[in-house]
């Protein structure tokens, strides 16, 4: 991949969403559609993304019982998505479920750990230990499972990609050098996340709240 970033296109209208990816897509290498986008557009809006022409990441997170997450993966077979993402904590017979229903080029990673949650939220969630071993026990399921791959904070992914050495590693909650965090708790810089293993970086607000949306994607380009 020549460019890792993918857009996260986080707004609320198609057609901003489509002019800023039109003017992005030179500086960013895919875009990122996610539950709120795909909830208001549907698959008519992943259409009207697609012609934009880079690849598209579903980020829907999928979590229900393996049936019914084998049949969304081949609803969405149209759409003919790059990457798909699914909840690790669904446990292997989802994984390997969800799999073996993705489409021949569709990658199919686990979201291990949201970037906005914390020890903390772990322990009022009844789950013991570190975020770093959570995310551990959750590569180590996802890679007995088949699947391609995982979705982990950048302070993560060093650790991840030295347990799974041919795994794919999406990285999201990415901040450049003096951004503000926002909501994310688990930040890195987009360099050190592609130096520590990540396949793909996922930046949204970074870019698409930028004064100037170019810019900021040519600036984050330049990093890397």
């Amino acid at each position: 991949m020549s460019n890792p970033v993918y857009l996260a296109l986080d707004l609320p209208q198609l057609d901003a969403a489509k002019a800023l990816a039109q003017k992005v897509k030179a500086h960013v290498g895919g875009l990122k559609l996610g539950l709120e986008f795909f909830c208001a557009h549907g698959s008519h809006g992943v259409h009207e993304i697609a012609q934009v022409g880079l690849p598209i990441f579903l980020d829907l997170k999928l979590h229900d019982i393996p049936n019914t997450v084998a049949g969304a993966m081949q609803a969405i077979h149209v759409l003919e998505p790059a990457i798909v993402t699914v909840h690790a904590s669904g446990g292997r017979a989802m994984l390997e479920d969800a799999k073996a229903a993705a489409g021949e080029h569709t990658k199919v990673v686990a979201v291990t750990m949201l970037t906005s949650l914390d020890e903390r939220d772990l322990q009022r969630t009844g789950i013991a230990g570190t975020p770093h071993d959570h995310v551990m026990r959750l590569t180590e399921l996802a890679h007995e499972s088949g699947i391609d791959g995982i979705v982990c904070s950048g302070q993560e992914v060093a650790a991840a990609h030295k347990q799974w050495k041919d795994g794919f590693f999406v990285v999201p909650g990415l901040r450049p050098a003096g951004s503000a965090a926002g909501d994310q708790k688990r930040v890195v810089t987009p360099r050190k996340a592609r130096d520590d293993g990540a396949s793909v970086l996922v930046i949204g607000r970074p870019i698409s709240r930028a004064p100037d949306p170019v810019q900021a994607a040519r600036d984050i380009e330049e990093t890397l």
